[in-house]
């Protein structure tokens, strides 16, 4: 069957469709987009509350060893001492903790790429002179 000219849309016409065809594309991945982010808003949040219950848990894990270790010694002294142990004990892997953390701080900041910033210096300056 012939296709008559009149049926054929002129070059505007097809301009058209395409733009209207890509803004229906472009809405249809800004929706993807939204639903694919609300997802995963989702994941991460029950995630953050599921991470927050566990450490609750885990610190009173640890308060009950704690205590069990200061009973444990407090068989063979006075309770007073047992509970002065424990917590010299945690004083000290407290003190090392911190001291660690602030050395990995100061090792990190600041917080520039520094690597990244070279080799985007040296590709501007290969991009400049012609280079490759």
């Amino acid at each position: 069957m012939p296709i008559r000219t009149g049926d054929r849309p002129g070059l505007g016409g097809a301009a058209k469709l395409v733009a209207d065809r890509a803004r229906s594309l472009v809405r249809l991945e800004l929706q993807l987009a939204a639903a694919e982010l609300k997802q995963k808003v989702a994941a991460i949040g029950i995630g953050i509350g599921l991470v927050v219950v566990a450490v609750l848990f885990g610190f009173f894990a640890l308060a009950f060893a704690l205590a069990a270790a200061a009973a444990a010694i407090a068989t063979t002294t006075s309770v007073w001492l047992a509970l002065l142990i424990v917590t010299g004990a945690l004083i000290v892997v407290g003190s090392l903790l911190a001291a660690f953390g602030l050395a990995s701080i100061r090792r990190g900041t600041p917080p520039v790429p520094e690597q990244a910033l070279e080799e985007a210096r040296l590709t501007a300056e290969a991009v400049k002179n012609g280079t490759h």
